[in-house]
């Protein structure tokens, strides 16, 4: 990670520089945070995407980063997230965090996760997957997660019953039940709820609609976080139905969407059984016809494991040329 980092900054030309994350844009609820983590030659063992850490791990992590590096912490408001959209708000509070710490320590570029780098004071590289690939970036995840994690168990306070402090705002069962049991509060981000309002009553085709639904949203969001751009999504055919249609510089990609709460039975891929692949593929070849791309076809599957029990976080496994 270090070493990535420290050619990329001398490949630019930049000899000081941080790096820059933000936690929270899938969630229903509450506001999403960013960090920005100046590292200047502190080396700490064990960093990683925030994500792939334990909570016990990254508040471990949290405490050592804050002691040893130069950082700040921002965040964008729901009212911002409604205006701006979640990319707006995450883009936000991220120039915001860098704004804070570019006043208190010498900063020549700064690297960004995603692919996305709008309205920074100084230069920005755009890192696809920095959060395992550079530290400053792992750093920043780890302080923004945190961070915002923190925040929402105070606002279980202000607004219990909800289950905050469990789900952190995420998409899970229990929050679901509680939305449609309490209604909304003032930190839900009314723009993430039109589907659920939106669903008749409860009906069990209604629910796997909804779920299929919401799968495809996180799965959506994985890829585009990977780099990825949507291109079209539930395109319909008389073959079948494709998921996700999404591209990057060398493929138009494909993709099945599968659901499910964890791996007791199969993995979710064994789900996409021949008959589906070939009407997958079918309607592909009628999508190409009606839409000529000079791109290579390929044929993906996303795996969405997402329980709802209290404290289960959602895994999404990509598995690249599936079929």
């Amino acid at each position: 990670m270090y070493d990535f980092e420290r050619r990329l900054a001398a490949s630019r030309g930049f000899a000081a520089f941080c790096g820059t994350d933000e936690a929270g844009r899938g969630p229903l609820a509450g506001p999403v945070y960013a960090a920005a983590v100046c590292l200047d030659g502190a080396r700490i063992e064990g960093l990683n995407d925030s994500k792939k850490l334990s909570p016990k791990r990254r508040e471990e992590l949290y405490e050592e980063i804050c002691a040893r590096a130069k950082y700040a912490v921002a965040f964008a408001g729901v009212d911002e997230i409604e205006r701006l959209n979640i990319l707006g708000a995450s883009q936000l509070a991220m120039n915001r965090a860098v704004s804070e710490l570019i006043s208190k320590v010498r900063s020549e570029a700064v690297l960004v996760d995603g692919n996305v780098a709008r309205g920074f004071p100084i230069p920005a590289i755009c890192v696809v997957g920095g959060d395992s690939k550079c530290a400053s970036i792992a750093a920043a995840s780890i302080l923004a997660k945190v961070s915002r994690d923190r925040a929402m168990e105070k606002l279980e306070l202000v607004y219990p019953g909800y289950g905050f402090a469990q789900h952190k705002g995420y998409p899970t069962k229990q929050h679901y039940e509680a939305i449609r049991k309490l209604g909304p509060t003032p930190i839900h981000r009314m723009s993430f709820l039109r589907k659920l309002f939106a669903e008749e009553k409860h009906t069990q085709n209604d629910d796997a609609r909804f779920r299929g639904a919401l799968g495809e949203d996180l799965a959506l969001e994985s890829l585009e976080h990977a780099g990825y751009t949507l291109v079209e999504r539930n395109f319909r055919s008389y073959s079948g139905e494709i998921d996700l249609i999404v591209r990057n510089d060398a493929y138009i990609v494909f993709v099945e969407v599968k659901l499910r709460k964890d791996r007791r039975f199969a993995d979710a891929a064994e789900y996409v059984d021949r008959r589906k692949t070939e009407r997958i593929r079918k309607t592909a070849e009628f999508w190409l016809m009606k839409n000529p791309c000079p791109l290579q076809p390929r044929f993906d599957v996303v795996e969405v494991y997402q329980n709802s029990a209290a404290g289960s976080e959602t895994e999404i496994n990509h598995i690249i040329g599936a079929f």
